[in-house]
């Protein structure tokens, strides 16, 4: 069976390869298959075993709910990517998509708006554990997660999404390999 931190270590290299597509392609270049959506589909649903490998407590309870409901959000925003995807060069035909799902409250905020938000909160939240212990590795991943969603929807800038998912991931894999980081620091007592 595979442990969990492996499986977290695998959805952070997807999830950040998928960012690396996202900031550097067009999506509509990818003829055969849309790897930039596949990539972020299979990294979400592997950053589920974060819930698994950090402290449990309070905080590791919500933040374990909102990480699960933003990998759910995650998976309906890809599906609809593929969807979007899937209509090639039919601009017309993805436009009535997209306002379709617009007018669709029950599609749009779970699964646009809100959902896949809740993946990078849940995240965030499994932070604040470390913001005594390991501040520099928390704070990556809580300033990196806002900046995410702001430079791709605000600022409508690929370039510093990529930095910032960066960011946001380094974090979480700083946090992840924090015991054995300081077991190799420490000298062997025995």
């Amino acid at each position: 069976m595979i442990k969990s931190k492996t499986l977290c270590s695998i959805g952070l290299f997807f999830f950040v390869l998928s960012y690396v597509l996202f900031s550097q392609i067009s999506l509509n270049a990818q003829k055969h298959i849309d790897l930039a959506h596949w990539f972020n589909l299979i990294g979400a649903v592997l950053l589920f075993s974060f819930n698994d490998v950090f402290p449990k407590n309070r905080i590791n309870s919500v933040a374990s709910v909102i990480t699960a409901l933003g990998v759910i959000g995650h998976i309906g925003l890809c599906t609809i990517d593929f969807i979007m995807w899937s209509f090639g060069t039919d601009d017309v035909g993805r436009d009535l998509l997209r306002e379709q799902i617009s007018n669709t409250p029950s599609i749009l905020y779970p699964f646009v708006i809100v959902g896949p938000s809740l993946l990078f909160l849940g995240l965030s939240t499994h932070a604040l554990n470390f913001i005594k212990t390991n501040p520099i590795s928390a704070n990556m991943v809580i300033i990196g997660a806002p900046f995410i969603g702001l430079s791709f929807f605000i600022w409508n800038n690929g370039n510093l999404m990529l930095i910032s998912c960066i960011v946001f991931a380094t974090g979480l894999a700083l946090l992840l390999f924090r015991k054995e980081a300081k077991n190799i620091a420490q000298p062997n007592n025995a």
